[in-house]
């Protein structure tokens, strides 16, 4: 816990590692810590990491000027890799009671656990929604994991292996270890067991107690990186002495049978071989998460350098390891125009930048800009995400936003997407990720923020009992080529209304690409005689939607905004957002989307499982929610000079468009 008041309490260490660790320094600082090297004073504080080789120094110090000791330990969701792969914490664990591993004396989450009362409904439900988001996203200490693979056939049992010389093991060794292998092997006579290798054993750093001597026909070491919410699916058992897996494991429904005294056992949640006496209180799952992941850690925000609440840590955690998961192969990239191929190193750089090639590889996936890419091809599709930038792609603005679609893509209906399915599996979403679905609606709400974020005027709108909005868009974009029939013209589009509408206020609002002289779309003012009402030119499309009753689209992304708003949309094409019963629908429904996901599971798939996110401030991957605020403050990249001298001439040859569109 933070001190009270308004300034820095010195803390003194002795260990090299809290001057050398930039992220450990800077959480304890804002925690209102001030790191010093020296001796403290009678009432100072003295910091040790945990029980490290160096601890003893810090220790003896306190024992001889009877300073106080704040223990520091990482968090319980650490980061994608272990420290020593040098990833840092995303949170800190600050004790000046004692150690959560350590059961010779109450730590402070042994106090937070046994006296808290543990009760309160909105603590209670934030920890179930983010019981649920560890699931979804596939979290655990170190998020290097793939949630693609396949564990065994289910009815194994799990049996833990850690560390050999972790401090949270208090001495225990292989012998330890053994024993449980014979419990588990007795009380499951038959089933296969699998030896849960430790991350940092798979990376080589540290040995663990199994080894190949310990394998039997029964029995195998298990090193693939699965997500534990997978692997523990399929568990009929598990088993441990200390293991940050087994406090997840309590998680996914389990009630492991503990050999040591880690901080989770002696609670009612786990059968535990060596029972601490002083643990007496039963607890249900939702009350240890809330005490062990929300009130006892120090959580950290790295896109906005403060501390944060345990939600935001998982999202940030949850962009850093998708970015891993999707990216360690690395990529291959064809047919992508060159001031393109800086954002998607930006992107999909991590530790492999992409290779830019029209041949792919065997070794590596490859991605082509989805407007480019044949339409039979095994490809990966990429394309600008649902919220941009502030600017127009046509003017070379830095996308903030980009998705990959390995099925599709989310503007072609004549065949399934990734987002369709994320969009059909949205109705079994848990409720941790539809509040924050919901959360992430509001803001955008609030925020006034939208794909493009523009600005522009606020119109005089017609008085009446019906107001539409009338989106025009690109007329030879592939949205309306490929979702499209009987309308796809913007003339069309709005004669349609009109007839559907006859006392209707219709307003018609031209794409800003059209407007900008970038591209076709621009219908002759002739032709709007008795059609629109107000022709709302370089307009705000967010203050619009609050103006009006209804859109009017064929496929265009302002229809999924105005569902946002709660303002009901008609489409005459089939956009990504149309066919599952939010839209009033007279375009061509493809017959597989039968799915009716609530406007939250929507919102869910199409603006957080399905693009990807990089802040321009950190240059990281990030969750969405920081890239609404980074809209939102205006800080975002717009296109250095040269990218600003190539849109204009781009717009200067817009008639010859396949000259620079190639």
């Amino acid at each position: 816990m933070a001190p009270a008041g308004g300034s820095r309490r010195p803390l003194h260490v002795f260990n090299g590692g809290f001057l050398t660790q930039r992220r450990t320094r800077r959480i304890l600082s804002l925690a209102g810590y001030d790191i010093r090297l020296g001796r403290p004073k009678s009432d100072g504080l003295i910091g040790i990491w945990g029980a490290s080789p160096t601890a003893h120094r810090g220790l003896a110090m306190a024992d001889r000027t009877g300073a106080g000791v704040l223990r520091v330990e990482d968090a319980f969701l650490r980061s994608v890799h272990p420290g020593r792969e040098g990833d840092p914490s995303l949170g800190l664990l600050l004790d000046a009671a004692g150690v959560h591993f350590d059961p010779s004396k109450p730590s402070a989450l042994e106090t937070l656990l046994a006296t808290h009362p543990l009760d309160d409904t909105a603590l209670l439900n934030r920890a179930r929604h983010c019981i649920d988001l560890m699931r979804h996203m596939h979290l655990t200490k170190y998020a290097a994991v793939d949630p693609t693979l396949e564990p065994p056939a289910p009815g194994y049992v799990v049996v833990i292996d850690q560390t050999k010389g972790d401090a949270a093991l208090q001495g225990a060794g292989r012998a330890l270890f053994q024993e449980m292998l014979v419990f588990a092997q007795t009380e499951h006579p038959g089933a296969r067991i699998l030896l849960k290798t430790h991350p940092e054993t798979r990376a080589g750093h540290r040995d663990g107690h199994f080894g190949p001597g310990d394998e039997s026909n029964l029995i195998s070491l298990y090193d693939a990186p699965i997500s534990p919410w997978v692997l523990l699916e399929g568990a009929r058992a598990v088993y441990t002495v200390s293991s940050g897996l087994g406090f997840e494991a309590i998680f996914a429904g389990h009630k492991p049978r503990v050999f040591g005294k880690p901080f989770y056992a002696g609670w009612g949640l786990t059968q535990d071989e060596f029972p601490v006496g002083r643990r007496q209180r039963t607890l249900t799952r939702s009350q240890l998460f809330a005490a062990a992941m929300l009130l006892y850690p120090t959580w950290y925000d790295p896109y906005h350098d403060r501390l944060c609440a345990a939600e935001d840590a998982m999202a940030s955690l949850g962009a850093l390891a998708r970015a891993w998961r999707e990216d360690r192969q690395g990529w291959t990239a064809g047919q992508m125009r060159l001031w393109k191929r800086g954002h998607l190193r930006r992107f999909y750089g991590g530790s492999h930048a992409p290779r830019f090639t029209d041949q792919a590889r065997d070794d590596r996936p490859h991605m082509v800009w989805a407007g480019k890419a044949d339409p039979d091809a095994r490809v990966t599709r990429v394309e600008d995400g649902f919220l941009r930038s502030r600017g127009l792609g046509a003017e070379l603005t830095p996308p903030l936003s980009l998705v990959t679609d390995d099925l599709g893509i989310y503007y072609d209906p004549t065949r399934e997407s990734r987002l369709e399915r994320l969009i059909a599996a949205s109705t079994a979403l848990p409720n941790g990720c539809l509040n924050r679905a919901a959360n992430l609606r509001a803001r955008l709400v609030r925020a006034r923020v939208g794909k493009y974020n523009l600005g522009g005027a606020i119109p005089d709108l017609p008085v009446g009992p019906h107001t539409i909005l009338v989106p025009g868009q690109v007329e030879d974009d592939a949205s309306i080529r490929l979702g499209t029939d009987r309308v796809s013209t913007n003339l069309a589009l709005l004669k349609a209304a009109r007839t559907a509408n006859p006392e209707a206020r219709i307003v018609y609002k031209p794409h800003p690409d059209v407007e900008a002289g970038l591209r076709p779309g621009q219908i002759d003012p002739s032709d709007m005689d008795g059609l629109a009402d107000v022709v709302a030119h370089a307009a705000d499309p967010i203050a619009l939607l609050d103006r009006v009753d209804a859109v009017w689209t064929m496929t265009s992304l302002l229809g999924f905004e105005a569902l946002l708003r709660g303002v009901a949309v008609t489409c005459l094409g089939t956009p990504f957002y149309a066919g599952w019963g939010l839209t009033t629908d007279l375009g061509r429904v493809p017959a597989r989307r039968q799915a009716r996901p609530t406007l939250d599971g929507l919102v869910h798939a199409a603006l957080i499982d399905y693009p990807r996110y990089h802040d321009p401030l950190t240059n990281l991957p990030c969750p969405v929610e920081v890239i609404v605020d980074r809209l939102e403050a205006g800080r975002a990249l717009r296109g250095n000079l040269a990218l600003r001298l190539l849109a204009k001439a781009q717009g200067a040859l817009a008639t010859h468009a396949h000259l620079w569109r190639r």
